[in-house]
């Protein structure tokens, strides 16, 4: 009835592959350069870098804030993260040895909970990784007034809601740096991928290099990295930071210009969906709905089912039945899992609302097209579900 992702391509981004593979050069090259320039003038940011994915856009943003000249981060640094993420938002922290704070969300917007990051910033706090979950964005004027006056950096994890807005303000651009996910289920494919976005010369000239092995040959002969000298050859295999390879393919870069001119039309058929959803999902009883801040660009429909886990899983039982694919609200309360044994990290207060996700709590997917029906069909699935 309802899968969790479709298709958003068509000829142009078959067209778009076929043309880099005809050119015989695969790797990143024109069409990478060609969309991260037009996707940074699409967010309204100064500057982009495309790597191979989300995940890996979330790791060049830390290392590049170890890098940069003034007032780097340094292990044993404190960093604020909500409960409730992808499993990427995190391991980068602890790969370089910060200190993760969890802290709750908030039950209606899914988002970090922002009184109770007021109370867990301390001394050592040096930033929060905001995430905007699902395709909601935080309420960054609100998180801006907590952190005014301290020396406090916002990153921000955008990778679930690419054309998200605050007053006309695209998400993504709120934190220092902004990191993009353009995997398969998300806005747009360009079948891996993910970008950093930041207005911030100094860690573009970072996050150039060490993308691409710490090497000083994708860097601008002026930049803020390095000096670095006219001869081609030793330029070539010049080291100077710590760095990965996180390059994409240059057909990521071509599909990814194809995609970004359907993204406007993409968000729209998500939101106009969205309508739906919230007029008839918020009537069902016994079911809560994620609160939209500002204008959610709705990765999917979040659900929970207040009637605890056992109703909340038949209910994933009923809809499996039924072809409508549904998931965990992305990992649920990240604490519960193995991993974190090996984090240094601690947890503010209580994760109840974390906890309630994990619980009570999962996804259905959202699409670029009309899924009205559906909808409204699976709405009365769960009616029906949540009245026995």
């Amino acid at each position: 009835m309802l899968p969790l992702a479709t298709t958003t391509w068509d000829e142009k981004e078959y067209q778009a592959l076929q043309t880099v593979i005809d050119s015989g050069m695969f790797s990143m090259g024109k069409y990478v350069a060609q969309f991260e320039q037009e996707f940074a003038e699409f967010v309204g940011s100064k500057y982009c870098v495309m790597v191979n994915s989300g995940s890996s856009a979330n790791l060049l943003a830390v290392a590049a804030m170890f890098y940069k000249q003034e007032s780097p981060l340094k292990p044993g640094d404190e960093v604020i993260v909500p409960a409730v993420s992808w499993s990427t938002t995190y391991y980068p922290l602890d790969q370089y040895g910060l200190k993760l704070k969890f802290v709750d969300v908030d039950k209606e917007t899914l988002n970090l909970d922002l009184l109770q990051v007021e109370a867990a910033i301390s001394e050592k706090t040096r930033a929060i990784f905001a995430v905007n979950l699902l395709g909601n964005p935080i309420d960054y004027d609100a998180l801006n007034t907590l952190i005014q006056g301290k020396d406090i950096t916002v990153l921000e994890d955008n990778c679930e809601s690419m054309g998200a807005t605050i007053n006309g303000k695209q998400a993504g651009t709120f934190g220092l740096i902004g990191t993009y996910s353009s995997f398969f289920s998300h806005h747009i494919s360009t079948m891996e991928g993910g970008m950093a976005v930041t207005d911030d010369e100094e860690l573009y000239h970072i996050m150039l290099s060490v993308r691409a092995h710490g090497w000083t040959r994708n860097l601008p002969k002026e930049n803020k990295v390095c000096t670095k000298s006219d001869n081609a050859f030793e330029e070539s295999f010049r080291f100077v930071l710590p760095g990965y390879n996180l390059r994409p393919l240059d057909m990521s870069g071509a599909l990814g210009i194809e995609q970004l001119r359907k993204l406007p039309e993409i968000v729209s058929g998500r939101r106009s969906n969205a309508k739906v959803f919230q007029e008839v999902f918020s009537q069902i009883d016994g079911l809560s709905i994620q609160k939209e801040t500002g204008d959610s660009s709705w990765f999917g429909f979040a659900l929970i089912v207040e009637k605890g886990k056992e109703k909340r899983d038949e209910l994933i039982k009923v809809l499996a039945e039924n072809g409508v694919d549904c998931r965990p609200i992305v990992a649920g309360n990240f604490v519960r899992n193995e991993v974190v044994k090996y984090f240094d990290y601690e947890v503010h207060g209580e994760l109840v609302n974390a906890d309630l996700l994990s619980d009570c709590g999962l996804f259905i997917g959202n699409h670029h097209y009309g899924i009205e029906k559906e909808l409204s069909e699976i709405a009365q699935l769960i009616q029906t579900t949540l009245a026995n």
